[in-house]
C-alpha cells in the first residue's frame, strides 16, 4: 500500500481541533475542537463511483455547516450510520444528539449529567444502543430514542470504551492501562490480559481500543480484528478479548489514536517521535491484520488529535493543530491483467473465500472462482498465476489459470512466497531467504519438453523420465548460497535456515532474473539453470524493481515511495556491475515500462500519471488508476477502487486509455492539416503507432506515396499492397471507396459506388462483409440474377439456422428452393406436416429421401418413414423401420411383398426373447401386430392355465380365455379369406389336439408363469 497528503482544510479563526469522526456511509465528517466549535463538512466525491476520482485530490466542499449548542471544547463526537445521528460532548459534559433534517443538521436531544467529563461514547454495530463513559467510572447505556437502559458506577477512571461486533459485551479501558470486559448489562466477566505490556517498568495508558465488526468480511480467516494500544507504544492484535495468542508489535512511538480501515485490513496508528532536538515527529503508521507494518507517513504540524476512515478505506482524515489532512490510500489489491482480461479478488461478508473474478474487458463476460486462503496474484502473456495457501500447515499452492479460470498446471510449496512474478514460461516466488524457479509448459515449452521426455522413457521407463523432466523445470536455491540450485526434494532434506539479509524484491526479463536484498544488493541469474550473472548494487532499501522491454534499465522504488533508476549495461565498480543513477522522483506508488519501446515509462505520482521518455516527464493527467499496461503509446489503466466498491458488477469505463504526449501532438498536427511538419515529427519521435497514423491520414487524403512510405516505417505488408492496389485502381471514387472499406466505414463506401453507379460493387463489398440482407436488397435494386439472389436467400437462412431461429430461417430457404436444409427446418420445428410433404417435392432416388425417412422414423412416423424408404429405394431400411417401431403386419407385408426373408426371422428372434425375460403379454402383442394369432392364442392360453395353479382370481383366468378365443376367431377369419377351407378343419389343423372347452386335456406342456404375470393381466 502506499499513503500520501492529499488535500487540507483550515478552520477559520485557527482554532485547535480535538477529535473528528467520518460517517462511513453517508460520507458527513464531524469535527470538534476548541470555543465549543463543532462542524459537519462533506466533500465531493464521496459516496461509491466517486470515491477514488475523490483520492486523486483536488476536492471541493459540496456542504460546511457549523452546529451551535456547545459551550465548552468539543472533545468527542461518534456517528450513529445506521440512524444517521451524530453524537457530541464538551468538556462540561453536555451530550447532544444531532439529526439530519432537511439537508441540514438540527438539534434532537440534549442530556447533561452536570458530574465529570464524558472520555468516550460508542454506538453498537447496529446503531440501537450507546455507551457513555465518564471519567469518575460512571457508565450510562442508552437506546436511539433517547431512553435511558441502565447506568452503573465503577470502580476506576475510565478513558476508553469499546462494544463487541454483536453488541454482547462492552471493553472499559481506565487510566491506568488496563482493560476490563462487561455484559451488555453491566456485569463484570473478564480482565483483558495484556500480553503486550508483559516486562514494561512504569505507569501507562490506554490511548487507543478498536474492534472491528465484520460488517464487509475478513481479509482472511480467523485474523485479528480487536486492537489495544498503550501510550508507551506496545500494541496487541486479538481474535477476541480473551485470545491467549495476540501479536505484540512495539511501533517505536508514542501513540495518541488508533483506527481500523473500512473492512479491518489495515490498522492505522497516529503519534508521534522525539528528535535529538526534542522536537516531535508526528506519525500514522499503518499495519495489516497480521501486524506486518506497511507504511509510515509523516504529518507536519505540532500533534494529531483524532483519526477518522472514509467509508470506502480510500481516504484517512486526520484533525492536524487546526487543520484536517486527507490522506490517500493506494491500497495494495489483489489483482493482474493479462491478454484483455482483468483478474481480481476481494471478500464477501457471507463466505470464508475469495472470490476471484475473471472479467473479459473486451466482451464484458465475467468468470468468478472462488479460492481459499489466496495471497498473491501476478499474470504475463496469455496466464496468470494464483498463490494460495494449502490445507496443511506451511504448505502453498501455485496455480496457473487461462483467461477463463480454468486451472492450466499446479505445484505444492513447502515456503511461503513473499513475493510471485510471471514470465511468458517461467514463475518466480520467493519467501525471504529462497528463491523457487518453475519452468512451466507453455504452448511453446510443451511441445520441446516431449522429446527428452520420450527419449528417457525409452532408456530408464516412465518413472525416470518423470523425475528428469521434474528435475529440468523445478529449481530452488537460498539466497546465501546461490551456487547451489537444487531439486525441491533435494532442498526439503537440506532444512536450509533464515538470512541476516532478506530478499525484499525481485523482477525478470526475457532470460534474466535479479533479486533483491535489504542491503541493496541485487544478485542477476540467467532463468535458463539459474547460473550467477553478477551483482548489482542500490543506494536504497527497494521495495520493487521493474526492468523495461530489451532488459537495459532497472526502475527501483524503495520503501518512502522514491523511485531511481540502474543502468543494469554499465561496468560498474568493483564486483558490482551497474550504475545507480542520481535522478529520482517522490511519492511513486506505481510504475509499467512500455512493451515496445524501453525509453518509457508510465508511473504514478499521488494522484497524477506521469509517461516518461528516459527521465524527462511529459504533462501529467489527473488519475487514480492502476497502470496495467503501456503498449502503442498508450497507457491502460484500470481503477480497481471503483471496481472494488461494486466487484460483482464491473462496468467497461472502468478501463481507460491514455496517449503519450507524442501521439498526441499528432494528432493535432494531423488535425490542422499540416502534414509536413507532422511528417517531419514523427520522423523525429519514430515509432510504429505514429507511422500508422500518419499512414492512415495520408491514406484518406489518398497521398498514396506518403502512406505507402509510413506503411513501410511501421512494417505493414497488407498496407503497402493496399496502396498498390489503389493506384491500379486510376479512378479516385474508386480509390475513395476503397479507403473507406479499409477504415471500416462500409456505409460511406457503398454510398459512394452508388454514386458512381456500380452496384455490383456494392453487392461484392457486402459480399466479402458477409451482410447478405443488404446484399438481397441490393440485388433486387439493381434487378440482379436468380442465382446470386437464391446465394443470399441461402446465406440469411444459415444466419437464422446458426441462431436456432429455425421459421426465420425455413422462410427463406424456401425461397431458395433448398429442400435440403427445408428438412433441418422442419424437424427442428416439429412440423412434421410440412416434413412430409417434401418426400412428395423430392425426385425418386434422391439421398434425401432416406434422411427425410431416419428423421420421421425417429419421432414414430412409422407409414411415413416407409414411403420415404421406399420412394428413396430403400427395401430394408423400410422394413427395419417396421421393425424398431413395432409395426410387425406391416414389416411382414413388406417382407412378402418385396421377397425379404429376414423379416420372418426377426420376429421369432425377438418374440424368444420377450419369452426369455418372462414378458408373456408383451410377447403376445407382438403376435397380435405380426397377425400371428394362432401363436398369441397358444401363449394366453398357457398362460391362463398356469395362473389357474396358481390360484389366481377366477376374472383373470376368464378374461385371458376370452382373449384367446379371440385369437382364434381372428385366425379362422383369415383362414377362410385365404383358403377358403371349412374353419373348423383349419383351426384344429393349426391347434393340434388343443381345445378351450371346460374339462378337455392339452397336447402340450405348458411354460412356468410368474406371480406378476396375473397382476399384468388385470
Amino acid at each position: 500500500m502506499f499513503a500520501y497528503l492529499s488535500k487540507k482544510i483550515a478552520i477559520p479563526g485557527g482554532v485547535k481541533l480535538r477529535c473528528i469522526t467520518w460517517n462511513t456511509d453517508q460520507g458527513w465528517i464531524a469535527c470538534g475542537g476548541e470555543g465549543a466549535l463543532l462542524k459537519v463538512l462533506r466533500l465531493d466525491g464521496t459516496t461509491q463511483k466517486e470515491a477514488a476520482k475523490a483520492a486523486a485530490g483536488g476536492n471541493t466542499l459540496s456542504q460546511n455547516q457549523s452546529l451551535e449548542g456547545h459551550n465548552g471544547a468539543v472533545v468527542c463526537a461518534t456517528w450513529n450510520n445506521q440512524f444517521t445521528k451524530l453524537t457530541t460532548s464538551d468538556e462540561a459534559g453536555l451530550i447532544i444528539v444531532w439529526t439530519l433534517y432537511n439537508g441540514q443538521w438540527c438539534e434532537e436531544m440534549i442530556n447533561n449529567r452536570n458530574k465529570g467529563v464524558v472520555r468516550d461514547m460508542k454506538w453498537t454495530a447496529s446503531g440501537d444502543k450507546i455507551c457513555i463513559a465518564y471519567d469518575d467510572g460512571a457508565v450510562i447505556v442508552g437506546s436511539v430514542d433517547g431512553n435511558r437502559l441502565w447506568g452503573k458506577e465503577l470502580s476506576m477512571q475510565l478513558s476508553l470504551l469499546q462494544w463487541s461486533p454483536d453488541g454482547r459485551f462492552i471493553l472499559f479501558c481506565n487510566t491506568a492501562g488496563e482493560c476490563h470486559t462487561y455484559d451488555s448489562s453491566g456485569n463484570a466477566v473478564a480482565k483483558v490480559p495484556m500480553y503486550c505490556n508483559e516486562g514494561y517498568v512504569g505507569s501507562c495508558k490506554m490511548v487507543g481500543i478498536e474492534w472491528y465488526d465484520g460488517s464487509l468480511g475478513f481479509a482472511e480467516q480467523n485474523c485479528p480484528v480487536l486492537a489495544l494500544c498503550l501510550d508507551n507504544g506496545r500494541m496487541q492484535l486479538m481474535r477476541h478479548d480473551m485470545d491467549d495468542n495476540a501479536i505484540c508489535i512495539d511501533t517505536g512511538i508514542k501513540p495518541g489514536a488508533i483506527k481500523w480501515n473500512h473492512n479491518g485490513s489495515i490498522l492505522a496508528v497516529a503519534g508521534h517521535q522525539s528528535t535529538n532536538d526534542d522536537r516531535e515527529l508526528w506519525l500514522v503508521q499503518f499495519y495489516n491484520q497480521s501486524g506486518e507494518h506497511l507504511r509510515t507517513l509523516r504529518v507536519p504540524g505540532t500533534g494529531i488529535s483524532g483519526i477518522a476512515w472514509e467509508g470506502s478505506g480510500l481516504r484517512l482524515g486526520l484533525a492536524v493543530d487546526s487543520h484536517i489532512f486527507f490522506t490517500s490510500i493506494r491500497h495494495k489489491y489483489l489483482w493482474a491483467y493479462f491478454a484483455n482480461t482483468l483478474v481480481y479478488a476481494f471478500t464477501k461478508p457471507e463466505r470464508q473465500e475469495h472470490c476471484v473474478v475473471f472479467w473479459g474487458t473486451c466482451s464484458n463476460e465475467r468468470y468468478a472462482k472462488y479460492v481459499r486462503r489466496i495471497t498473491h496474484i501476478t499474470a504475463a502473456e496469455e496466464l496468470c498465476l494464483l498463490a494460495t495457501k494449502g490445507e496443511k500447515p506451511g504448505e502453498h499452492m501455485l496455480i496457473l489459470c487461462n483467461t477463463l479460470g480454468s486451472p492450466v498446471d499446479s505445484k505444492v510449496l513447502e515456503m511461503e512466497p513473499k513475493l510471485l512474478l510471471l514470465t511468458d514460461c517461467y514463475a518466480v516466488a520467493a519467501s525471504e531467504e529462497v528463491v523457487y524457479v518453475w519452468q512451466f509448459r507453455n504452448s511453446i515449452t510443451r511441445q520441446l519438453a516431449s522429446e527428452p521426455a520420450a527419449a528417457a522413457g525409452a532408456a530408464g521407463g516412465s518413472g525416470a523420465a518423470a523425475k528428469l523432466q521434474r528435475e529440468g523445470h523445478e529449481k530452488l536455491f537460498h539466497i546465501d548460497n546461490p551456487m547451489a540450485v537444487q531439486t525441491p526434494e533435494q532442498f526439503k532434506a537440506s532444512q536450509a535456515g533464515s538470512t541476516a539479509d532478506p530478499i525484499c524484491a525481485i523482477t525478470a526479463h526475457q532470460h534474466l532474473l535479479l533479486v533483491a536484498r535489504s542491503s541493496g544488493v541485487v544478485h542477476g541469474f540467467a532463468l535458463q539453470g539459474l547460473q550467477p550473472d553478477g551483482q548489482y548494487l542500490l543506494r536504497c532499501r527497494p521495495q520493487r524493481l521493474a526492468l523495461n522491454c530489451d532488459g537495459s534499465r532497472l526502475a527501483v522504488i524503495d520503501f518512502n515511495g522514491v523511485m531511481s533508476f540502474m543502468d543494469v549495461t554499465a561496468a560498474g565498480t568493483g564486483k558490482m556491475r551497474g550504475e545507480h543513477w542520481a535522478n529520482e522522483r517522490k511519492d511513486v506508488w506505481d510504475l509499467c515500462w512500455a512493451s515496445d519501446n524501453p525509453e518509457l515509462l508510465a508511473v504514478m505520482e499521488k494522484g497524477r500519471m506521469y509517461v516518461l521518455r528516459g527521465t524527462d516527464p511529459e504533462e501529467p493527467v489527473n488519475s487514480s488508476a492502476y497502470l496495467a499496461g503501456f503498449k502503442d503509446l498508450q497507457v491502460r489503466a484500470v481503477f480497481l477502487d471503483d471496481i472494488m466498491q461494486q466487484p460483482n458488477l464491473p462496468e467497461l469505463d472502468m478501463v481507460a486509455d491514455y496517449e503519450t504526449r507524442s501521439l498526441r501532438d499528432t494528432r493535432a498536427l494531423l488535425a490542422t492539416g499540416n502534414e509536413t511538419d507532422a511528417q517531419a515529427f514523427v520522423g523525429d519521435n519514430a515509432h510504429p503507432r505514429l507511422w500508422r497514423l500518419l499512414a492512415d491520414h495520408a491514406l484518406g487524403k489518398l497521398d498514396l506515396s506518403t502512406a505507402e512510405k509510413a506503411f513501410v516505417h511501421c512494417r505493414d505488408y497488407h498496407g503497402v499492397q493496399l496502396v498498390k492496389r489503389l493506384a491500379q485502381l486510376g479512378d479516385k471514387n474508386k480509390q475513395q471507396a476503397e479507403v473507406c472499406v479499409y477504415f471500416q466505414r462500409f456505409d460511406e463506401a457503398e454510398e459512394l459506388y452508388r454514386r458512381m453507379d456500380r452496384l455490383d460493387l456494392a453487392i461484392t463489398l457486402r459480399s466479402r462483409l458477409g451482410d447478405w440482407f443488404k446484399v438481397e436488397r441490393l440485388i433486387r435494386e439493381s434487378g440482379g440474377d436468380d442465382a446470386a439472389l437464391n446465394n443470399a436467400w441461402n446465406k440469411i437462412g444459415q444466419y437464422y439456422s446458426d441462431r436456432q431461429r429455425w421459421a426465420k430461417a425455413a422462410q427463406y430457404y424456401t425461397q431458395a428452393r433448398n429442400t435440403n436444409m427445408l428438412v433441418q427446418c422442419f424437424y427442428q420445428l416439429e412440423d412434421f406436416d410440412s416434413l412430409v410433404k417434401l418426400i412428395e417435392v423430392v425426385a425418386e432416388g434422391q439421398p434425401l429421401l432416406a434422411g427425410i425417412g431416419t428423421k420421421l422414423q425417429s419421432v414414430g412416423l412409422c407409414s411415413d418413414a416407409v414411403a420415404a424408404f421406399l420412394k428413396a429405394g430403400d427395401t430394408k431400411a423400410a422394413i427395419d423401420c417396421c421393425v424398431l417401431l413395432h409395426q410387425w403386419d406391416q414389416a411382414l407385408q413388406l417382407a412378402h411383398e418385396y421377397n425379404y426373408p429376414q423379416a420372418e426371422g426377426l420376429l421369432q428372434q425377438y418374440a424368444g426373447h420377450l419369452l426369455e425375460k418372462k414378458k408373456y403379454l408383451e410377447a403376445v402383442e407382438l403376435y397380435r401386430k405380426a397377425q400371428r394369432h394362432a401363436e398369441a392364442a397358444k401363449l394366453l392360453v398357457d398362460t391362463a392355465t398356469q395362473l389357474a395353479s396358481q390360484k389366481a382370481p377366477p376374472l383373470c383366468i376368464k378374461k385371458l380365455y376370452v382373449l384367446a378365443a379371440l385369437e382364434v376367431e381372428a385366425f379362422r377369419k383369415k383362414a377362410l379369406a385365404a383358403a377358403g377351407n371349412d374353419a373348423a378343419t383349419a383351426a384344429a389343423t393349426m391347434l393340434g389336439t388343443t381345445t378351450l372347452g371346460p374339462g378337455m386335456t392339452r397336447s402340450r406342456a405348458t411354460t412356468a408363469m410368474p406371480a406378476q404375470t396375473a397382476a399384468a393381466a388385470q
